[in-house]
């Protein structure tokens, strides 16, 4: 179950990462602006972008102020699967290219 609770965060991480590269890019500014914006070093927005890195939700916060966007911006296309009982939930993200 480990590695299918790992696979799902990991498909979040990358989702997540593309949402804020997209973000960033269509305000035209740098990773170093981007992380000087939500005081953050700009090697965690590397991280972030490339999908290494999950973010913790005030992270998440500061990089939405920061870019001026509601956090549902960064999170979109991700969606959550409840569980039945004795059963968990799991995220669900598009494969890519198939129109995402």
């Amino acid at each position: 179950m480990a590695s299918r609770s790992k696979s799902y965060r990991q498909a979040a991480a990358i989702r997540i990462g593309e949402n804020l590269r997209r973000q960033r890019r269509g305000l035209l500014i740098s990773q170093e602006e981007l992380a000087r914006r939500a005081d953050l070093h700009r090697t965690e927005i590397g991280m972030l972008e490339h999908g290494d890195r999950l973010p913790r939700i005030d992270t998440m916060i500061k990089l939405a102020c920061s870019l001026a966007v509601p956090i549902d911006d960064l999170v979109e296309g991700l969606n959550w699967v409840p569980g039945q009982a004795r059963r968990r939930g799991k995220f669900i993200a598009p494969r890519r290219g198939l129109g995402a």
